[in-house]
């Protein structure tokens, strides 16, 4: 005899969540946002960077995502280089255990795909690759859902980045040119779609209407040293990046402008306290945001913003503020172009101060039609995002059909 019962999905969400990055924590939110509200009885799970942290925040089960608690310190010691080599082998096993529970796993947005920043390819490609690999050997799903992607120089990260893509059951980009250097690195994208950035799901405050007279600047600073492919002038390219910001929010402070300082990771703090210290201005002050949620309140009440984090970039435009660019990434340059703002870039690799003061008033000069601008790109660019969300089901659940609501049926013979 056949019976029906009905079993709660199991979903894993896995990536650098809880390790510090705002951008990163803001992607998993929208998609617990969804989980929740599409499939209420799922259980969720997450294996991730910061596992206390996230389930002290999201309420979820959490998981490390690495055995060797060192895996992103530089390892000098022999005893730290031998824990990091027993570490990847662990992992195999670990990754396989947790993906075998799951009936799909989600890879949320940000951009596990590229290597705007340095990154080693035994680090997080190596368990993109892991989680991939296990999921296509156990007949888990995996789904990296709206990620996004870059040119790759080192051979090792092209590799695993390359396999792990191959390898995914899903697979959605951000933005067009991540599919773009995925199909150039031999992974066919014929099939894979291109929506928005998770983060666009997120509610959001109304930008605040300008008053009168010149109102506060919000500058998002970022401990950025070039990307993976730039080691050797990683230090020159962080002082140019600094020095050219710094004089940049000395000139606004001397002209009575309030300047917020804002961050989007633990690593960025040194550098808003460098840059306090270098202008030494009560008008300028770091924010003390922890979140994407309180970053985006910080953006709607400034006149105006300039930013180099994406997620800045991100949380900026969503509330409907002007915004200026300081570019550390073709994803920042497409990003502003679809909303409206091409015009407004400018080079983190060559902070010129008197150049970015000449971009910084002429966005304000146009400040109101810009407003209404972005107001008109956030639906569109909302509207994406709902469809990439009601792509996810039938995508991850083909077997049950198309109004999965946080169960499926198993059948049992007793």
């Amino acid at each position: 005899m056949t019976s029906v019962h009905k079993t709660p999905l199991r979903i894993g969400v896995f990536g650098l969540f809880g390790a510090g990055n705002t951008g990163n924590d803001g992607s998993l939110e929208a998609v617990l946002d969804h989980l929740r509200a599409a499939h209420p009885g799922a259980v969720v799970d997450a294996m991730c960077g910061g596992p206390e942290t996230v389930a002290t925040r999201y309420g979820i089960p959490a998981t490390r995502l690495n055995w060797y608690r060192g895996e992103y310190r530089t390892a000098s010691r022999a005893s730290a280089i031998a824990g990091k080599g027993l570490g990847k082998l662990v992992d195999v096993v670990r990754t396989a255990a947790w993906v075998r529970r799951h009936d799909a796993v989600i890879v949320p947005g940000t951009g596990v795909l590229e290597t705007t920043l340095p990154l080693r390819p035994w680090g997080f490609p190596y368990s993109l690759f892991l989680l991939c690999a296990s999921g296509r050997l156990l007949g888990t799903r995996v789904a990296l859902v709206s990620v996004g992607a870059g040119a790759i120089g080192n051979r090792a990260t092209r590799t695993l980045t390359r396999w792990s893509t191959r390898l995914a059951a899903y697979r959605s980009y951000r933005d067009t040119q991540s599919r773009d250097a995925m199909r150039a690195m031999g992974v066919d994208t014929a099939r894979d779609d291109v929506y928005a950035d998770l983060v666009f799901a997120l509610p959001a405050p109304s930008a605040g209407e300008p008053a009168g007279t010149p109102g506060p600047v919000c500058v998002g600073v970022m401990d950025f040293h070039g990307s993976n492919d730039e080691r050797a002038r990683a230090e020159e390219i962080h002082r140019r990046y600094l020095d050219g910001t710094t004089r940049f929010v000395r000139a606004l402070a001397e002209e009575g402008r309030p300047v917020r300082l804002l961050t989007g990771d633990e690593l960025d703090r040194p550098v808003a306290d460098a840059i306090v210290d270098a202008v030494d201005s009560p008008l300028v002050t770091v924010a003390e945001a922890a979140s994407l949620a309180e970053l985006m309140k910080e953006a709607a009440c400034a006149d105006t913003v300039v930013a180099t984090r994406y997620h800045n970039l991100v949380c900026a435009l969503k509330v409907g503020t002007p915004t200026l660019a300081i570019s550390y990434s073709t994803k920042s340059d497409a990003l502003m172009a679809e909303m409206g703002l091409a015009a407004y870039c400018h080079s983190a690799r060559e902070v010129d101060a008197d150049r970015l003061l000449e971009q910084f008033r002429a966005l304000e000069r146009q400040s109101a039609p810009l407003r209404r601008t972005l107001s008109e790109r956030n639906l569109a660019v909302t509207r994406r995002v709902q469809r990439q969300f009601a792509a996810l089901a039938p995508a991850l659940f083909p077997a049950a059909g198309p109004d999965v609501a946080g169960a499926h049926t198993r059948q049992e013979t007793p």
